[in-house]
């Protein structure tokens, strides 16, 4: 307070209790003396008059200020009921009457503060208190619809944009999309659900951009009225219904996590392709548009803006958030890991989002109950990923696969495998803390010879974690293969089957982006045991059967060692047929690997059978000769086709 003020002030007080004192001293002398002279008299009727007429005066500015009041509440009351009888829509009628009625309303607003504040004793007051009190609440009544109203009839149509796909060049489909795997058919996917990692956030049109501001001068006028909660509400119930149109339209249904824990895997699937699709179109744009709409509406309103987003959100999120949560407690079959990271990338992808969403008070639960069910998904990632490694260990087989060719196991791992490279750098991050059970928890089924290769590898090389984990998952295969081929009774047999799958796994790691992972190491090491089982194919194959086309220089001539010539050579054309017979049902899918394994295989027999033949002619005969090299040769073509033929027919071709 200024000294002038201060002075002013401290003069006024003195001033007054020197009157109360004088007025005190008059009443006293009043009260003891009953005769006064005419002057005495006179003075005091003066002051009577006086204090009359201020009595007066102050009486006639209340009543005068009561009448003000009660003739402005009647104009605005009459504004106001006007509308009443009105069905139509005061925000349709034009801007002059919405302002109209806005201040009719803020008047009401207005008369009823004045008069609360004021000190109201008698009974006509308060009946115009509460009469006031009427006014403004059917003013708000009639807000709270216009509001709804602006908010309904306003909204703009969302259209998602088609979402992109990228193929996964996936030919796991060459031999038909359905697989066996162990007990199981298992659908292959031919094509990966793309989310693209680079779209920026934007902001689409909730309601028309024009009406705004007028949901925002609904809003202050409803909050300064006290009617704050009725607006929020009417708020958070239509944009309710919107967040729950919008996945509606994306054809996310309302299920419980029992619900989906029942769905066969094929329906399943095909929902979590849908929930993933849908997650992201959710989050952004649309959930980032409604929160800019929340933001514009009651900006001017403290924490309402998160409020009312929040409650508007928060079922149609935790809808989304626990079809996860089912996922993640549910089967933990090898055929779900793709989608189940599928699912943990948009999650992980979108977490940012949700963080700057949901980042105050009122939207931490949601917020948190995002980022458990993402540390939830996570760790079933990891399971699933462990249980496959179990699923291809324990897949065993009661007889050989026929035809010696690449096993159905080999296939669903190779092309399953290449489906993970995909996710290279989320696999990484998941289970890089894990990354040294990848070489020391193989199964207890794994050869110790494969146990010992792996744990080797893991301490030798310096791999990601991803790259040690699918090197142990083929692993584990080569020794459950290892354990299939042994089915066989014939050890050529064995040997063409080992052949045949390793050469499978290499070519696939060759001919993909799994050659950045696997490393040129490991495809060399590979290259090298299949051409080993070819070699040893052959061996046992053609030994023995080349053997009787040996040159022995030291027999004696004459008619004994024709007839031993001649057995040799008829023995060689059975063991021939045999072969023949045998290894046309033999099949060799991939056309280089048969041409090799027929030339490699032609040029030893033809060159041996040539050099007999050609030695020998004198003392074998022509007569005993059946075929010439060229039709050994073209027979030796037919071999690996997987369809039996036999050289005593005819038809063989």
């Amino acid at each position: 307070m200024a000294m002038g003020d201060y002075e002013s002030t401290a003069t006024s007080l003195e001033g007054e209790e020197n009157l109360i004192a004088a007025a005190e001293h008059i009443v006293k002398a009043l009260g003891s003396n009953k005769n006064f002279t005419k002057d005495v008299k006179k003075i005091l009727a003066d002051l009577g008059s006086q204090l009359s007429t201020m009595a007066t005066v102050e009486d006639n500015m209340v009543e005068g200020k009561k009448s003000g009041i009660e003739e402005q509440l009647s104009v605005v009351e009459e504004k106001i009921m006007s509308w009443e009888s009105d069905d139509s829509m005061i925000w349709d009628s034009g801007p002059d009457e919405v302002a109209e009625y806005l201040n009719a309303v803020d008047g009401a607003r207005k008369l009823t503060e004045r008069l609360e504040n004021q000190c109201l004793s008698s009974q006509e007051e308060k009946d115009l208190l509460c009469r006031a009190h009427d006014v403004l609440q059917m003013a708000m009544q009639r807000l709270e619809d216009e509001f709804k109203h602006v908010l309904v009839h306003h909204r703009q149509p969302f259209e998602p944009e088609p979402m992109s796909f990228r193929s996964s060049e996936d030919d796991a489909v060459e031999e038909g999309s359905i697989v066996s795997f162990g007990d199981e058919s298992v659908e292959e996917s031919t094509l990966r659900d793309s989310i693209s990692r680079n779209s920026e956030e934007f902001i689409v049109d909730l309601v028309r951009p024009d009406v705004i501001s007028d949901l925002k001068c609904i809003a202050n006028l409803m909050f300064s009225s006290n009617y704050d909660h009725e607006c929020r509400q009417v708020y958070i119930l239509v944009r309710k219904d919107a967040l729950d149109e919008c996945l509606f339209n994306l054809e996310i249904e309302k299920l419980s996590i029992e619900d989906v824990l029942k769905m066969e895997w094929g329906t399943l699937n095909s929902k979590i392709k849908r929930w993933v699709r849908a997650m992201k179109v959710f989050v952004r744009p649309y959930l980032v548009s409604e929160k800019w709409l929340c933001d514009q509406t009651f900006a001017e309103l403290g924490s309402s803006n998160s409020v009312c987003f929040v409650e508007a959100a928060k079922a149609p999120m935790l809808q989304l958030l626990n079809f996860v949560e089912a996922i993640s407690i549910g089967s933990h079959q090898p055929e779900r890991l793709v989608r189940i990271l599928d699912m943990y990338e948009v999650l992980a992808d979108l977490l940012l989002d949700i963080n700057a969403l949901f980042s105050d008070e009122a939207g931490s639960s949601i917020r948190i109950e995002y980022q458990e069910v993402l540390k939830r998904l996570a760790d079933t990632v990891r399971v699933t990923f462990l249980e496959f490694e179990n699923a291809i260990a324990t897949n065993a087989s009661t007889s050989p696969f026929a035809g010696g060719g690449v096993h159905h196991l080999t296939k669903y791992v190779m092309n399953y495998i290449r489906l993970l490279a995909d996710y290279n750098e989320t696999l990484n991050l998941l289970l890089k803390n894990h990354d040294g059970a990848a070489a020391t928890s193989l199964s207890p089924n794994t050869s110790p010879a494969t146990r010992e290769e792996s744990i080797t590898e893991y301490f030798s090389d310096s791999c990601s974690p991803m790259a040690l984990h699918l090197q142990s998952l083929t692993s584990v295969l080569e020794a459950n293969l290892d354990e299939k081929s042994k089915l066989y009774r014939d050890a050529s047999l064995q040997h063409f089957f080992l052949m045949n799958n390793i050469y499978y796994m290499a070519q696939k790691v060759k001919n993909s982006e799994l050659r950045l992972i696997f490393g040129d190491k490991w495809i060399r090491k590979h290259n090298w045991k299949f051409q080993q089982h070819a070699m040893s194919y052959e061996r046992a194959t053609w030994s023995s059967i080349l053997s009787l086309l040996k040159d022995e220089s030291n027999s004696s001539s004459g008619s004994t060692s024709r007839t031993v010539l001649r057995e040799r050579l008829r023995s060689f054309y059975v063991a021939f047929d045999e072969v023949y017979k045998t290894q046309t049902a033999w099949l060799i899918t991939d056309v280089q690997l048969r041409e090799d394994l027929r030339i490699s295989t032609s040029l030893k027999v033809i060159q041996a059978y040539r050099t007999f033949v050609g030695r020998q002619m004198q003392h074998i005969g022509e007569k005993h000769i059946r075929y010439n090299a060229e039709e050994l040769q073209d027979y030796l073509l037919d071999l690996f086709e997987g369809s039996q033929k036999s050289l005593h027919n005819p038809n063989r071709r």
